[in-house]
């Protein structure tokens, strides 16, 4: 099923996550899926599942492929939950594509609507009948009311949406004790709170199991026809090369945005993956022969990456290649709000008051271990910070530009997903094997 709403804000990601933990504890193996580009929300939908949280984006990976990332993230499981982006309808541009209803129409799955009822009653009908009704091929199924004030308050919403013929699934009263912490940049990542998150994602499972009926949202569910794909394989995508060379990960606290699809496509090119905290460890892992520095909030945590010189060092001596997107970026700047970072590129980054986010068709100038001249990329961008350099930028598009590039290093702010680009997880690994590369 698929969890959407009319708007953000209207508590999607408290019933999608609730809903994965709720039917966890009833014994369910569950699949966490969010469609669009966000890394927060499937870190909190893997702690509700115990298995990581996937996306589902027709702009990074292709709408070919939505359906069979889906089955291979859903293989083996008893339901699957995913969670939408935005508004119901909000994709790129005025089109709707990358939606949350484009992906239901790929996934033929059922549309759950989480309603904001506070301050309204009656209207809520005619919101969810606009909703039903708007778009062909999309079919909202069931209701869950959210902030709902009191048993009147309840009533009146119930007995409104009668009339639209959508079943009300649930009903969730206004519950400050579910509320997680935001910042600059939305939710704060599950993996920063560690035990705290955990007991956040107990709490929602336990609002959903009472303020929601489970056995309705379940055969609901069951209602989604069967998908004729085959699931995505890592290893069709890419071909192994021999000698397992080590592919070090960036992880921790400071970099907690990661693909799944991407260890594994590494994984099914011949590499040994390995992770590394920026955060604590003063040393590459043993034999590393490439770098990957993802996603997170360096910004945050820019005091102890400066204090962790052993690693700061060991990266500005590190020569094989390096591939690094947003955070990774940063990281290998000279500097991060004035502290010292890795010297691995040449600019400044600071903190901005400035939002950069939207999708971005790009086209690479310039040879990195990830690209080539001409090639194009759909990706995505999302930050808060800006990097003052004069070097030229290794992907441009309409509008703007960024990045770094040279024999070892494609490093910009551009998220991609690599399972629409499979040849940047072949290339990575390839390259870590050349004389030329590891001089």
């Amino acid at each position: 099923m698929v969890v959407a709403a009319p708007s953000s804000g209207s508590g999607k990601t408290t019933v999608a996550t609730g809903l994965i933990a709720a039917l966890r504890t009833r014994g369910l193996k569950v699949s966490p899926h969010k469609v669009g580009p966000d890394y927060i929300d499937p870190g909190y939908h893997a702690l509700a599942a115990g298995r990581p949280g996937r996306n589902l984006d027709p702009w990074l990976v292709g709408e070919e492929r939505i359906a069979p990332l889906f089955l291979h993230g859903a293989a083996d499981c008893d339901v699957a939950v995913v969670e939408g982006v935005m508004g119901l309808f909000d994709g790129r541009g005025d089109s709707g594509f990358a939606s949350t209803a484009h992906v239901a129409r790929l996934l033929g799955a059922p549309v759950v609507l989480v309603v904001d009822a506070a301050r309204q009653s009656r209207s809520v009908a005619a919101l969810v009948h606009g909703f039903a009704t708007f778009e062909p091929g999309v079919r909202v199924a069931g209701v869950v009311l959210n902030r709902v004030g009191s048993d009147r308050h309840e009533e009146l919403c119930r007995s409104a949406l009668d009339a639209t013929g959508v079943p009300v699934l649930g009903a969730l009263r206004r519950d400050d004790a579910v509320v997680t912490p935001s910042r600059h940049l939305g939710l704060v990542p599950a993996a920063e709170r560690e035990t705290e998150a955990v007991r956040a994602v107990d709490r929602l499972g336990e609002l959903i199991a009472r303020s929601c009926d489970l056995d309705a949202l379940m055969r609901l569910a069951a209602t989604a026809p069967p998908l004729p794909d085959r699931p995505w394989d890592p290893g069709t995508e890419v071909e192994p090369l021999p000698g397992r060379p080590v592919v070090a990960v960036a992880g921790g606290e400071a970099f907690t945005f990661s693909y799944a699809e991407h260890t594994e496509l590494l994984r099914a090119a011949g590499a040994d993956v390995a992770v590394v905290d920026p955060l604590r460890d003063e040393a590459l892992p043993d034999g590393t022969a490439a770098l990957v520095l993802g996603g997170g909030f360096p910004e945050v945590h820019a005091a102890d990456l400066a204090a962790n010189a052993p690693l700061r060092a060991a990266v500005a001596a590190f020569r094989g290649p390096i591939a690094a997107e947003c955070a990774g970026l940063l990281y290998l700047c000279e500097e991060l709000d004035g502290r010292t970072m890795c010297g691995r590129v040449p600019g400044r980054a600071r903190m901005t008051s400035r939002l950069t986010l939207g999708y971005r068709e790009a086209v690479a100038v310039a040879e990195s271990p990830l690209t080539r001249p001409g090639e194009r990329f759909h990706a995505h961008e999302f930050h808060r910070t800006a990097v003052d350099t004069e070097a030229e930028p290794l992907f441009r598009w309409k509008g703007g530009g960024d990045g770094f590039g040279d024999e070892l290093i494609t490093a910009s702010y551009l998220h991609m997903h690599w399972a629409g680009y499979p040849e940047a997880a072949q290339r990575l690994v390839s390259s870590s094997r050349s004389p030329s590369v590891l001089r």
